[in-house]
């Protein structure tokens, strides 16, 4: 037997009371869990919130119900007496919009049983809308709104709402839409001629107080139809939004709140056609940004006299035909270099300005039968390193500049965007060329604070730090230059 008498079981829409305090106790947030001799204050459960309202000059946040302990009325404010007689006060806007909801659920989930014989598993009222699982297999539209119209005219038609108490043989004998959640005295609903249902929570005296019921989606969940829906002001409010919404996306076109969705699939068709296009053309200029990048890489310095001259670091640029032997590395026309040259790998990094990093890294000569004449060795070639950040740059431009610098021989692509406050990485290598981008790319991602993996040719990734992107590129660059992987 609870220790509190539940006065919203015989009418929902008393709003004040007086009552005693029987029971206190401090909890850790600060408030007060104050309980009463007898309330008008719902407590969550059922799938409804709970009531808000005051207790004397506290405010009642939160109401729990504890069975046999009673209710737990959670306050804010003045804390009262055991023995003190308070008055209460229920929100009624509240009250008012969790009795339309849960009404409104005992009429749409009587009108799938009616129509479907697909009665509802659980019900939830949400902070905007409500939720039922109902065991529909088929959910096509029309069965949807055929059960939206028998529910709405149920409303319309303004039938009484009655309270019964039975006892649990009693109850055996009625036409239940659902089996009892426990034993004893029951508390049963019923709507005159449509539903019979056992319940605990608030309702409308007729159903012409839901005033109008709407769905908003529904989607297979879990093996049932999980429907989305919401009843008397929720609709209004709802419908309000939408219109503005509606009108708003019309304006824009200057043409009718009926003709915007025409227009809109016509500007999407057409935007999709564009991207395509722009996305070709994207990828031709990422051709000639890479020629640009490799070349500007690979010109040496001007001298005194005009003239230019090989210099320590620079060679040619690379000839994406120049590759004859991948197993080898080695270009057809650099295959023999004499043994006093010394060459680290050249790379252009920046985000603003494109600076040039010397840097040298050992490399093994090629061994074994190369067919050179004695004294002379094959040296391995350095690859050519773009490390670059870039602003506002999406992943598949980014990836489209990768796939057209590796297209040339022995080079590396270490390219970076900052996009939308999120940071972008996409490393690369030519087919002949060293590395393990895998392995770049995992430690580039933990400096940005993100993850991000792929194969050793090719790996990709992102993270949330754009403020050290320059840093991880850097990075990523010098580890690669010095032979780490």
């Amino acid at each position: 037997m609870s220790a509190t008498e539940r006065l919203y079981y015989n009418d929902s829409r008393l709003l004040e009371f007086d009552a005693r305090v029987i029971d206190l106790s401090e909890r850790e947030d600060g408030t007060t869990a104050v309980t009463l001799d007898r309330t008008a204050f719902y407590p969550t459960g059922g799938g409804q919130p709970n009531d808000t309202g005051m207790l004397g000059e506290a405010r009642v946040v939160d109401c729990i119900d504890d069975d046999s302990e009673g209710v737990w009325h959670i306050i804010r404010g003045p804390t009262p007496q055991i023995g003190d007689t308070v008055h209460g006060k229920i929100d009624w806007l509240r009250r008012l919009d969790h009795l339309q909801q849960h009404t409104g659920q005992h009429i749409l989930s009587a009108a799938f049983v009616k129509l479907f014989e697909a009665p509802t598993r659980s019900f939830r009222v949400l902070e905007h809308e409500c939720e039922i699982d109902v065991a529909l297999e088929d959910s096509a539209d029309e069965r949807i709104e055929q059960a939206v119209d028998l529910a709405n005219q149920i409303i319309w038609e303004c039938r009484p709402i009655q309270i019964q108490q039975v006892t649990s043989e009693e109850a055996v004998s009625l036409p239940l839409r659902k089996e009892p959640a426990r034993e004893g005295e029951l508390r049963v609903i019923e709507i005159d001629q449509f539903d019979l249902t056992p319940c605990g929570g608030t309702h409308a005296r007729s159903t012409g107080e839901v005033g109008v019921i709407a769905v908003r989606s529904w989607e297979r969940a879990k093996g049932l139809t999980r429907i989305q829906f919401m009843a008397g002001v929720r609709v209004l409010n709802d419908y309000r939004q939408a219109n503005r919404t509606a009108r708003a996306i019309a304006e824009l076109f200057s043409a009718g709140r009926e003709d915007a969705p025409a227009l809109v699939a016509k500007l999407i068709e057409e935007n999709k056609k564009l991207m395509h296009r722009v996305r070709e053309l994207d990828e031709l200029a990422c051709r000639v940004e890479a020629e640009a990048l490799l070349r500007s890489l690979s010109e040496p310095p001007a001298v005194a006299d005009g003239q230019r001259h090989l210099e320590a670091g620079y060679r040619p640029p690379p000839d994406r035909e120049a590759v004859t032997d991948s197993s080898r590395g080695l270009s057809a026309d650099e295959s023999i270099r004499s043994p006093t040259v010394r060459e680290g790998p050249r790379f252009r990094t920046g985000s603003s300005s494109d600076q040039i990093i010397s840097a040298t890294a050992s490399h093994r000569p090629t061994s074994g039968n190369t067919g050179l004449s004695d004294g002379i060795v094959a040296q391995e070639k350095p690859p050519f390193i773009i490390a670059k950040v870039f602003n506002d740059r999406d992943a598949e431009s980014l990836k489209h500049l990768a796939l057209a610098l590796i297209a040339h021989p022995n080079v590396v692509a270490l390219l970076a965007s900052r996009d939308d406050d999120a940071a972008r990485l996409v490393f690369a290598r030519s087919s002949d060329a060293r590395g393990d981008m895998n392995s770049l790319m995992r430690a580039a991602c933990k400096v940005i604070d993100g993850r991000g993996g792929g194969k050793p040719d090719m790996a990709q990734g992102g993270g949330k730090d754009t403020a050290k992107l320059d840093e991880a590129i850097q990075t990523a660059a010098r580890s690669f230059a010095a032979g780490s992987v």
